[in-house]
C-alpha cells in the first residue's frame, strides 16, 4: 500500500515503514504527527484518486529527528566590475517514519 500526500506545497509518495526527509516541522523528536492532505492511496491494482483529496484517508507518522541538507553555494559576479559575493545555505529538514495509511 502506497500514498502520495501533500505537505506544505510538496508532494510525497510514502509507505508503511518508510523514512521521509521534509520540511522542517515545529514537532519533538518521538512524536506522533498526522498528513491529512492524502491525494492518492494504491492498494495494488485498486487506485483510489481525490478530487483533490481523499476523503477519509490520512496517513500517521513519528517524527525520527531534525537534519541539515547538503551545503548548496551562491555565488554571485559582475563581469569587468570586481564584484564576486560568495555565500552558501543549508536547508533544515525533519526525518519522519511513516507509521500506517488508514482508509476510511
Amino acid at each position: 500500500m502506497y500514498a502520495i500526500v501533500r505537505d506544505r506545497g510538496m508532494q510525497y509518495r510514502v509507505e508503511p515503514d518508510q523514512t521521509v526527509r521534509v520540511d522542517l516541522l515545529e514537532a519533538e523528536p518521538g512524536s506522533a504527527i498526522e498528513l491529512n492532505e492524502v491525494l492518492l492511496v494504491g492498494d495494488g491494482d485498486k487506485v483510489k484518486v481525490g478530487t483533490p483529496l481523499v476523503a477519509g484517508a490520512t496517513v500517521r507518522a513519528e517524527v525520527v529527528g531534525d537534519i541539515k541538507g547538503e551545503k548548496i553555494i551562491v555565488f554571485k559576479y559582475r563581469n569587468k566590475k570586481r564584484y564576486r559575493r560568495r555565500t552558501g545555505h543549508r536547508q533544515k529538514y525533519t526525518h519522519i517514519k511513516i507509521r500506517e495509511i488508514v482508509v476510511e
